[in-house]
Order: C-alpha cells, then sequence, then structure tokens
C-alpha cells in the first residue's frame, strides 16, 4: 500500500514560524525559569526544535496521553499514560502540543496539570484546527499555524504511528495497493 502526500507545510515555514514563536516565549518569560511540558507522541519534534530556540533557562518534563488509538478521529476517552517525573507547582509551566483540534485532550491536561497548581500555565502548539473545536474557551496561547479541518501528519503528527518523521506537515491524498 503507498499513500500519496500533499505538503500543507513545508519545512522552511516550519522553522520560520519555530523562530518567532521562540523569540516571543523568551521575550515573555524573560528572567525567569520555564517548565517545557511536552505531550507524547507528536509534540516531541515541536518540542525538541523549540527548545533549542528557546533564549532562558527551561527545565522539560513529559507527559503522554492517548485519545486515538490508530484511527484519524478521536475516541473520545483522554487517557494518562505517563505523567509527569517531577512536580509543576508555582513553576512557569507552558504546555508543547503537536495539535489542537477538538480541544478534549487539552481541556484533559490543563485540568490535569492546574491541579498542581503553577505559578502560570500557557499553551503553545504547533497547529490550531479551530474548525473542530467542541470544547469552549480554548485558546492557545502561542500557536504555530491555523490549519483548516483535514487530517495533517508529518513532524511529529502520524496516522497508526506512520509518518511522524515527516520534515513537513502533510496530508494523505489517497492511498494505493
Amino acid at each position: 500500500m503507498k499513500e500519496i502526500i500533499d505538503v500543507m507545510i513545508p519545512e522552511t515555514a516550519i522553522q520560520k514560524r519555530i523562530d518567532e514563536l521562540a523569540a516571543e516565549i523568551s521575550i515573555d518569560y524573560s528572567g525567569l525559569t520555564l517548565t517545557l511540558i511536552c505531550v507524547l507522541k507528536g509534540g516531541v519534534i515541536f518540542f525538541a526544535d523549540l527548545s533549542r530556540k528557546l533564549k532562558i533557562d527551561v527545565e522539560m518534563d513529559f507527559i503522554d496521553v492517548s485519545s486515538y488509538d490508530d484511527g484519524t478521529e478521536s475516541s473520545g476517552v483522554v487517557r494518562i499514560e505517563k505523567d509527569l517525573e517531577r512536580p509543576i507547582t508555582g513553576k512557569h509551566v507552558l504546555l508543547v502540543e503537536d495539535i489542537i483540534d477538538t480541544g478534549k485532550t487539552l481541556i484533559c491536561l490543563i485540568r490535569h496539570l492546574s491541579a498542581q497548581r503553577p505559578e502560570s500555565l500557557k499553551v503553545c502548539t504547533l497547529l490550531d484546527k479551530p474548525d473542530r473545536r467542541i470544547v469552549d474557551g480554548i485558546k492557545p496561547e502561542y500557536v504555530g499555524f491555523t490549519i483548516a479541518d483535514k487530517f495533517a501528519i508529518g513532524y511529529g503528527l502520524d496516522y497508526a504511528q506512520k509518518y511522524r518523521q515527516l520534515p513537513y506537515i502533510g496530508v494523505i491524498l489517497e492511498t494505493r495497493d
């Protein structure tokens, strides 16, 4: 089986936008230590590239959640597969996501992390799909790109655990045998 993939956002545009986001975040958190939390697995490539471009002190931690299984639609059930290793009480926290669509996963993460009483909690996402939003009040502070309602792959985003390694954001146009 071979998929035909169309490039939605090229690698050069992604890197340029990450430079801009890193500059903005570095200004906003100047003089502070920022705890970056990567939402695994999809956010890891964006997280790594973003963190290397920040001009501030950072701490890092990881959280793994699942809501998609191997399909293209969220199951609606959010499970925390791996929780944080260190407490975030009193810390400035930036949750780094690959994509926000319905908002179900993000609202669960925000509630989970807020219960630990961080000093501040903001969200940075590479992709935002507001047309799919079903949870009110979800508005990330830092957005790489706002995209249409298409199933995105690449740059950390997957379909059935494939395509994460692509250096761009794409969409599968068709599948051929």
